[in-house]
Order: C-alpha cells, then sequence, then structure tokens
C-alpha cells in the first residue's frame, strides 16, 4: 500500500492512529499503566498535530521557509519535550518505564508519520516529480 492510496487528511491518521493503539495497549495491560501511557502518547500527538499545521500553512503560504521553520520547530519541541519528560517523571511521579516506552514509542512512530506525508505535502507541490507526485 502506498501513501497514494490512503486518504491525504494526516491529522485525523495521527489521532485515530495514537488513539487505537493507546486503547490496544491499555487493554493489553488491563488498565495498570493508564497515566502513563496516555500521558506519554498525549505529549508526542499534540506535537505533530500543531507541528502539521504549521508545516502545513507554511507550505501553501510561502514554501521557501519551510526548512526554517522545520528546524525552528525542532529546536522547540526539543526544549519543550525536556520540561514534559521533567515535569511527567518528577512534577507528576508517573512510573518512568512504562510512561518513557509510551513517550518513544509515540514520539518515533508520529515523526515516521509526519515525514511520510511531509514528503506527500511537497511531492504534490513539486512540478516535475516522477508519477504525478506519486512516492516511488
Amino acid at each position: 500500500m502506498t501513501i497514494k492510496a490512503v486518504s491525504y487528511k494526516p491529522v485525523p491518521w495521527m489521532i485515530g492512529g495514537s488513539v487505537a493503539t493507546c486503547l490496544v495497549a491499555l487493554v493489553a495491560t488491563r488498565f495498570s499503566v493508564v497515566p502513563e501511557l496516555v500521558l506519554g502518547m498525549a505529549g508526542p500527538l499534540a506535537s505533530a498535530v500543531l507541528t502539521w499545521q504549521v508545516l502545513e500553512r507554511t507550505q501553501s503560504s510561502s514554501p521557501e521557509r519551510l526548512t526554517n521553520v522545520m528546524i525552528t520547530a525542532f529546536g522547540v519541541k526539543v526544549l519543550l519535550f525536556a520540561l514534559y519528560v521533567v515535569g511527567a517523571l518528577w512534577g507528576m511521579g508517573l512510573r518512568p518505564k512504562p510512561f518513557m516506552l509510551s513517550f518513544t514509542g509515540y514520539y518515533v512512530g508520529l515523526h515516521v508519520v509526519e515525514a511520510m506525508f511531509l514528503r506527500r505535502l511537497l511531492a504534490d507541490r513539486v512540478s516535475g516529480w516522477p508519477g504525478e507526485g506519486q512516492i516511488s
């Protein structure tokens, strides 16, 4: 299945996939890690959704700024995630192992999804792309 076959609506895919996998993981763990799993998902999901909206808006209004916006977004994410993780572990007293497993899994997974959709967004905007925007 190519990304072309998937509906091009990244935010619903990110939210739906995250919520569905979180529910499956909660059931699999018999709801023993609810706050850790949910908060491990919530930060990366909020970041991915917000970042996607900013990237999409930037690409449509001034595509020449996209790289600078992506670099700035990365720097902001590094700082905010550091505060988020410290706040969750020390401030809220969450168990480190389940929280970090959830956080890392969603962080990596959502960035992969973002990268796939970003590639599609850029391919659709570039004239002369092989296969009329299809990802090879």
